[in-house]
This record gives structure tokens, C-alpha cells and sequence, in this order.
């Protein structure tokens, strides 16, 4: 099988910040290099020995960093993208820095080359029981009654291969019905927003921190004949969005949601839905007492592959 091998570049502030994100999407195996543990060594060492090799001499200079490795697969593409998008909000809220560039460098795979990565993997899949996702290059055969999605993922999470996108896109398929209003938190790709607009829903708002992941979003939905039905917005959600809305979506990682969770009266009408995904199984019940906490009854949970979307109303 060939790897992607993936360094994060951070500093030792941002090593247990940056380990505890990767953690929480299920990335359990990665490597850390962080220059304060080399030169701690070389001060405990160098006073004992007579000779200490240059190239471990020059790790105390070294920028600290993670590494990890993922398959070149379709899930190891859609896993890289959640890291970009993780590090992405991670930096949003490092105001004073503390946690360094937090850029990703890859080996075995080059960023011009990334777009059309894609293409190796990524086709026409059907999920929940009439939604079918079709790669742009591909053409599908659906049955009359289903909803088609074209979607070109480019350097942007959410094609529906992931777990965590499919499980989310099934509970739209229920919740998201014709004439009512949606909100998506951490758009991505766009493929949620879209779904609930090819579904009937309108007064669609999708908002990311990542300025790619919203240019991406508003191809797909010029893609899809969409675009008059959403708006997507780069930043903040505090700052972009305003109003309340019959579904919300959040598919981002369970420290993410509970952090969100004060918010969620202030968007969601009072009979409205909110769903989240992009829950490891290990943090399930910290999401579920978050969310009863914040007066959130579950309407339905749904788990596939280590991962949980789950749905909510208010009590």
C-alpha cells in the first residue's frame, strides 16, 4: 500500500493541542519531533561524552512537528482534508501564537497533484436511500426518484465516503424536507449544504474558516444549480451568521461540538434539529452529556465504522 506521510509543523505549546485534534478524528499513530526534548537531551549529555553525532546535534534547531502517515486511499485523501480543516480552526483561535505556523508538509504526493488525485479513487456511491454522490468526471446511473449530487471535492473535506459525511447526509435525508431553513457549520466541500437544498430545503447558510473549502463549496453549488438557494461564508460563525434555523448541521470533532453547543439556542428554532457528526466512538457519551446538559434530547443516533452522528431537538 502506498502512504502519505503528513508533517505538521507546530512548537511545543502545540504539540498536545495539535496530538489531541489528530485524536479525536482517529488518527491514533504519529510521531512527534519537538526541539525542546532534543536540546533538554544534548544538556544532559554533551557534559558526559566525548562526542555527540552533528546530525542529532542539529535536531535542537529543528522545527517541532508531528508527523503522521495515512493510506493513499480515498479515506487516508478524506482524513487529510479533516487535518487541514482541524489545523485551520486551530490556528483561528491561537491568538497569541502560541502554537506555531500549525502548515502541513507531504511527502509522496504533491499539492499540484492533489486535485486530480482524487479521480484514482473517488466514484459514484449512493447513500442512505436516494441520495447519489457523483464525482464530476463520472457518469451516473440513478433511478427516477433519486436526488443526484455532482460534486468535485478538490482541497476540501466531504465527499460522502467518510463516515462521518454519510452518516450526516442520511439524517438530512429524514430531517431536511421540503421549505425549511438550514445551517451548516464547517461546510467543507459544501456536500451537506447542497444535499439539503437538492432535498427542497432554502435560506441555506454554510460557513468554514478555511477560504479554500468556501471557494470549493460555491463550485459545487453552481455545480448542482444551488447556488440562489445558499450562501457560504469564510470565517467565524458568530460573525458571519445571523438568524435561526429549522436544521443545523456540525460535522467537525466532538470537542468542537461541545464548545459549540452555547451557541445552538441562538440558531436553532425552537422545533428545529440539530445534527452532529464527526464523533469518535470513544468520545460518544462526553458528547451525549454535553448536549443533555445544554437541554438537547437525542432523536436518533447513528453510528457506522467507529464514528457517531447523532440528532437532537430541544427538550
Amino acid at each position: 500500500m502506498e502512504w502519505i506521510e503528513a508533517k505538521i509543523y507546530t512548537t511545543t505549546a502545540g504539540v498536545e493541542p495539535v496530538t489531541g485534534r489528530l485524536l479525536q478524528m482517529g488518527v491514533n499513530g504519529f510521531a512527534i519531533q519537538d526541539s525542546a526534548d532534543f536540546e533538554e537531551f544534548l544538556d544532559q549529555t554533551t557534559p558526559n561524552w566525548d562526542y555527540v553525532d552533528e546530525s542529532l546535534m542539529s535536531l535542537k534547531d529543528a522545527e517541532t512537528s508531528v508527523t503522521l502517515y495515512l493510506p493513499h486511499t480515498i479515506q487516508g485523501m478524506e482524513t487529510l482534508e479533516e487535518v487541514r480543516r482541524e489545523m485551520a480552526v486551530l490556528k483561528s483561535i491561537d491568538s497569541e501564537d502560541a502554537f506555531g505556523r500549525l502548515e502541513i508538509s507531504l511527502e509522496n504526493l504533491n499539492e499540484e497533484d492533489w486535485a486530480t488525485a482524487w479521480k484514482k479513487y473517488y466514484h459514484a456511491l449512493r447513500i442512505g436511500k436516494r441520495i447519489m454522490v457523483c464525482p464530476s468526471w463520472e457518469t451516473c446511473e440513478s433511478n427516477p426518484d433519486d436526488i443526484v449530487l455532482t460534486l468535485d471535492p478538490g482541497m476540501a473535506f466531504g465527499t460522502g465516503t467518510h463516515n462521518t459525511t454519510s452518516l450526516c447526509m442520511e439524517l438530512l435525508e429524514k430531517y431536511a424536507c421540503e421549505g425549511k431553513t438550514m445551517l451548516d457549520v464547517g461546510c467543507g466541500s459544501g456536500i451537506l449544504a447542497i444535499t439539503a437544498a437538492l432535498l427542497g430545503c432554502h435560506d441555506i447558510q454554510g460557513v468554514d474558516i478555511d477560504e479554500t473549502a468556501v471557494k470549493v463549496a460555491r463550485e459545487n453549488a453552481a455545480m448542482n444549480n444551488v447556488s440562489e438557494k445558499i450562501q457560504f461564508h469564510q470565517g467565524d460563525l458568530g460573525e458571519k451568521i445571523t438568524g435561526c434555523y429549522d436544521v443545523i448541521c456540525a460535522n467537525i470533532v466532538a470537542d468542537v461540538i461541545i464548545r459549540l453547543l452555547p451557541d445552538i439556542p441562538r440558531f436553532l428554532k425552537p422545533d428545529g434539529v440539530f445534527i452532529c457528526s464527526g464523533i469518535i466512538d470513544d468520545r460518544k457519551e462526553d458528547v451525549l452529556c454535553a448536549l443533555r446538559e445544554h437541554k438537547l434530547e437525542q432523536l436518533e443516533i447513528k453510528e457506522a465504522g467507529g464514528w457517531v452522528a447523532i440528532a437532537n431537538k430541544f427538550a
